[in-house]
């Protein structure tokens, strides 16, 4: 038999998926209980930081913008190093990376720390160690995300992301008052030694796990090539551009309350530190409830509704605290603003996972999160200075009526696609071996695809092609072009080029059953008995 290519690689059909489980179904997982506590455990060390940083400022200062700026230094890093990020933790071993960024976040913990005890803290310090605590989110954050897929069954995913919503949001209480205690009874440098302890056990606890790494046949990828596949994949992917969009405009929106919140809370009636962190633990617990309803809701709401409707519940909480005169008002916006946020978080985070093959998850993972992050940062930033400007209502106000407006125009604009596609790897191909002998020079590789069409159907074949088009540079060829033969109208010829003779073997390996599915579409206009001819050149330098 001979070879079969990457172009023509046949699948089984997909089998039907089970319906949605319970919400707390993965638990019963022991891998994904061990890690999902460590998620837990890292994400109260991640809130005890920003409500110490946070309130800290604004001991240092009473400026609206640089205190929303210590939210913008720790969501910027994210923003910058998000994709190369990304690319490392779909090329190294994702046990190993994780543990290394739990001892980063220890270490900073621990500077932090001794420029407390030293009494040499400043506004611009503290906003360079947040930002250093930020580098350590945003080499964590796509490395796990990137792991929750392998340790549960796809039908338990949105489940698993909505349990990690819960040690989010369950975080957003335990760190805030854990920080407010320490803060009150023994002063902000507890609160960054706690961390750097609890930063190191976490690490410790991911070195129980045993995952196996296998290491690529092909050898590692260039980082460099790795970040350009990851961006031509999310750019391909329509689902991708749209949930971005989307996520990019919730969170542009919602960051306005979360940055502005301490100086909410100092200005309602008898406001403090406690008030501070009621109302980030109302926030949590909205989150937390919102979540056990999340399976009963999908099914009754499709994601885009879910979508729109939260953000509108995110705008109203916004619109409320803007006027709220004390903590009984206050504390309902809250707990309803919460609800909102993990509502929104949580269908656009599954959509992204739904629509990503595991060989670029954490990349495009991490470009999910350099949208939220990138889009929280200039938010924070955004809104602090129309408050500086004009006045903290002027500016939540703002924000949600803007939200809300820029969620409908998304919605109506940006088109996300129906129906999911099957991103699981297609790999019938390899049993047969590579597609062809590898070529003795190196260079650029060229392959050739000739189909001949029915002319009556052209317009049809077009459409087709220009979702092949899409799909081949999703998987990191670095050109794509159809050719019409002009004295032959039903002959076609499909052009595809890789960087390298690996680099064409990588794409045969990243072949999902979506793209198997694709092949079939395209063969069904081919005319003749015989498969359409392919050819292989290397282009010589």
């Amino acid at each position: 038999m001979p070879p079969i290519s990457p172009e023509e690689t046949p699948l089984p059909p997909a089998r039907p998926q089970p319906s949605n489980l319970a919400a707390l179904e993965p638990l019963k997982l022991p891998v994904f209980r061990m890690l999902w506590s460590t998620w837990l455990i890292a994400n109260i060390c991640m809130w005890m930081n920003d409500v110490a940083a946070a309130w800290m400022m604004t001991s240092l200062t009473s400026s609206p913008i640089w205190v929303a700026l210590v939210q913008s230094a720790s969501t910027l890093p994210v923003f910058l190093l998000g994709l190369p990020s990304g690319a490392l933790a779909d090329i190294l071993d994702r046990r190993r990376w994780l543990v290394a960024t739990q001892f980063w976040l220890a270490g900073t913990a621990v500077v932090l720390c001794a420029a407390i005890a030293l009494d040499v803290m400043t506004a611009p310090l503290l906003l360079a160690l947040t930002f250093a605590n930020g580098i350590g989110l945003a080499l964590r954050w796509p490395v796990f995300s990137a792991i929750v897929p392998e340790l549960v069954p796809r039908q338990q995913l949105p489940a698993a992301l909505g349990l990690n919503g819960i040690a989010m949001n369950a975080s957003r209480i335990v760190g805030p008052l854990t920080a407010g205690m320490l803060i009150a009874s023994a002063g902000s440098v507890w609160v960054f030694a706690l961390n750097a302890v609890l930063s190191v056990a976490s690490g410790f606890v991911v070195l129980r796990w045993r995952r196996e790494h296998t290491p690529n046949p092909l050898g590692r990828e260039k980082l460099i090539s790795a970040m350009r596949v990851g961006v031509q994949f999310v750019r391909q992917s329509q689902r991708m551009r749209a949930v971005l969009t989307r996520v990019s405009l919730f969170f542009f929106h919602s960051t306005a309350l979360l940055a502005l919140l301490p100086l909410l809370a100092r200005n309602l009636q008898g406001g403090g530190a406690g008030t501070f962190t009621l109302l980030l633990a109302a926030m949590g617990t909205g989150a937390i409830i919102a979540v056990l309803f999340l399976p009963r809701l999908r099914q009754a709401l499709g994601r885009d509704q879910l979508v729109l409707r939260g953000a509108m519940l995110q705008s109203a909480a916004t619109a409320v605290m803007a006027v709220a005169p004390n903590a009984w008002v206050a504390v309902p916006a809250m707990f309803f603003g919460g609800m909102a946020w993990i509502t929104v978080a949580n269908s656009l985070s599954v959509s992204a996972q739904l629509a990503l093959p595991d060989w670029v998850r954490a990349r495009g993972m991490s470009t999910y999160q350099m949208a939220i992050m990138g889009a929280s940062a200039i938010g924070a930033a955004l809104w602090g200075q129309v408050a500086t400007v004009t006045s903290l209502k002027l500016s939540l106000a703002i924000a949600a009526v803007s939200g809300t407006l820029l969620m409908l125009a998304a919605m109506r604009w940006v088109t996300d696609v129906s129906g999911e596609d099957d991103v699981r790897p297609a790999q019938a191909g390899w049993a047969a071996g590579p597609p062809a002998e590898a070529p003795q020079e190196d260079g650029r590789v060229v392959i050739t695809v000739e189909y001949l069409i029915d002319p009556s159907r052209a317009a049809a074949f077009h459409i087709v092609m220009q979702q092949t088009r899409r799909a081949r540079l999703g998987q990191g060829a670095i050109g794509w072009e159809l050719l019409h033969d002009i004295a032959q109208p039903e002959r076609y010829v499909e052009q595809i080029v890789d960087e390298s003779w690996t680099d064409h073997l990588r794409r045969f390996n990243r072949a999902t059953a979506a793209d198997m599915a694709l092949r079939e579409r395209r063969l069904a206009f081919h005319l003749g008995e015989s498969p359409p001819v392919i050819t292989r050149f290397v282009v010589r330098r």
